[in-house]
């Protein structure tokens, strides 16, 4: 961690602040739908009833999870390195697998013709992209 009074201090806080953002983002979505698959799974089924995608919701659903709880275990992973040592590798990859899971519920939504859903994921989707902007090596 630098000193706060160093230049590089506000650049470390934002890139800890997107890897906890992201992080509990994506645990708290992931270990939703392990712990509540029946009540994911019903609502998806329905929701996605009308598109191209109603065939594939169990697939599609269990790819998320992994793809969420990746994303939030390896932000978190690149959190510890941030604040420890202050290395930003894994928590770049913890951005980007941030960012790609935004882009599949983003493909999800549209799919589902949930325009209103696609568009309240935007900012999220941002937040992966500053993630990723501040802690390129």
């Amino acid at each position: 961690m630098p000193s706060l009074d160093s230049n590089l201090f506000p650049l470390w806080l934002v890139q800890v602040l997107c890897a906890l953002f992201l992080a509990i983002t994506f645990l708290q979505s992931g270990l939703d739908k392990v712990i509540d698959w029946k009540g994911n799974l019903g609502w998806l089924t329905g929701h996605f009833a009308k598109s191209p995608l109603r065939g594939v919701v169990p697939l599609l659903l269990a790819t998320l999870t992994v793809l969420e709880l990746a994303a939030g275990a390896v932000s978190a992973a690149g959190l510890v390195f941030l604040v420890l040592s202050g290395a930003t590798r894994v928590a770049m990859w913890g951005a980007a697998l941030s960012g790609l899971s935004f882009v599949a519920l983003f493909f999800g939504q549209r799919m589902a013709k949930d325009y209103a859903g696609a568009g309240g994921l935007v900012p999220y989707f941002l937040v992966s992209l500053v993630a990723l902007l501040t802690l390129r090596g």
